[in-house]
C-alpha cells in the first residue's frame, strides 16, 4: 500500500507539472522524487503521469487520483493537527465541581476565562458540598473541584485561589444598618442565621470563630445551609447572618450589606485536584482558574 510519502511526492509533481521544481519544493533532488512516483505506479498499477524531455503532463489515471490525493493528504493533516490539540489541551473535555457560593463570583469570572482562552474545550460544571466533591476526585467523575479548606487526602493537590472577608448581612431597618462597620459583639444578643454544622460546616465554623474572636456569643435563632437561604430568612426579618462577599452578587432586596469593624478570618475557597489526571485539558483549565495561563 502507498504511503503519505508518495501521495506528496505525487501531488507537487501533478501541481508543479515539473519534476525539478517539485523535488526543491520538497526540499530533495530529482531522481528519489522520480523513484517514489514510478513505486506509486507501480502499487496502482496505473500510469499518472506522461513524460518526455519537454513536458510532464497527467494521465487520466492521474487526473482521477490527483483530488483523491489531495483529500488523503487534509485528512492526514487534520487529524495530526487535532492530535496535537488535543495532546495540547486546545480540544477536549473538562469537568469542574463547584460549591454553591463559588458560583455567585469567582466562578461566573472563571467560566469566561476558560471560554475565551480555551474554546475547544467542553467545560461540564457540576454543583456539589466540598465532601461530594472530594469523592468525585478520587472516583474520577470531575477532574478539579472548587471547595472549602481543608484538604487533607492522599493524590490530591489543593491551592486557594480565593481570600474574601465576611460580612454582615441585616434587615435594612436593623438598628445597626446606619453604619458603614458594625462590631459582632454589638450583634450578641441578635438572633443569629447560622449556617448547618453539617451541610454547611465550613461557614458554621467559620461564623462561630469570628464570634468568638470578637468576644462576643452568638443567639443562633436558624441553621441552614445555602447561603442564599441564609439571606431570605435575613430578608423577611427573622436575624441577622455573616455572609462571603460574593453574597452582594445575589442582589437580593430588602438586605442591606455592611462590612465587619475588626478583620478577621476570611472565607476562602481552593482548587483541587487530582496529582495523576493525565487529561491535558484539564491541566489548561486549571492554570487558567488558579491564575497562571
Amino acid at each position: 500500500m502507498f504511503e503519505f510519502a508518495h501521495l506528496r511526492c505525487f501531488v507537487a509533481v501533478a501541481e508543479e507539472l515539473h519534476f525539478g521544481r517539485a523535488a526543491r519544493r520538497l526540499n530533495m533532488t530529482q531522481p528519489p522524487l522520480s523513484r517514489q512516483i514510478q513505486l506509486l505506479e507501480h502499487l496502482l498499477e496505473a500510469k499518472l503521469f506522461e513524460r518526455s524531455h519537454r513536458r510532464v503532463a497527467l494521465t487520466p489515471s492521474g487526473r482521477t487520483f490527483l483530488p483523491e490525493a489531495r483529500r488523503l493528504l487534509q485528512l492526514a493533516e487534520g487529524a495530526a493537527m487535532s492530535i496535537r490539540r488535543v495532546s495540547g489541551g486546545d480540544v477536549g473535555a473538562v469537568t469542574i465541581g463547584f460549591t454553591a457560593a463559588s458560583g455567585y463570583g469567582f466562578l461566573p469570572d472563571v467560566f469566561q476565562r476558560l471560554r475565551a482562552r480555551l474554546p475547544g474545550v467542553d467545560v461540564a460544571l457540576r454543583e456539589a458540598v466540598t465532601s461530594a466533591q472530594l469523592d468525585a476526585l478520587a472516583n474520577g467523575r470531575i477532574d478539579i473541584g472548587l471547595v472549602r479548606p481543608p484538604v487533607r487526602h492522599a493524590g490530591l493537590e489543593f491551592r486557594i485561589v480565593l481570600r474574601e472577608p465576611m460580612i454582615v448581612a441585616l434587615p435594612p431597618d436593623h438598628r445597626l444598618a446606619d453604619r458603614d462597620r458594625i462590631d459582632l459583639v454589638e450583634l450578641g444578643g441578635d438572633p443569629l442565621i447560622s449556617y448547618s454544622p453539617f451541610e454547611a460546616r465550613y461557614f458554621h465554623d467559620l461564623t462561630l470563630r469570628l464570634f468568638s474572636a470578637a468576644g462576643a456569643q452568638p443567639t443562633i435563632a436558624q441553621h441552614v445551609s445555602q447561603i442564599h437561604s441564609v439571606l431570605a430568612l435575613v430578608r423577611i426579618g427573622l436575624g441577622v447572618a455573616l455572609v462571603p462577599e460574593a453574597a452582594r452578587q445575589l442582589h437580593f432586596e430588602g438586605v442591606a450589606y455592611r462590612e465587619l469593624a475588626r478583620a478577621g478570618e476570611t472565607a476562602d475557597l481552593g482548587a483541587v485536584w487530582r496529582s495523576d489526571n493525565e487529561n491535558p485539558a484539564a491541566a489548561r483549565a486549571l492554570e487558567i482558574i488558579l491564575g497562571e495561563g
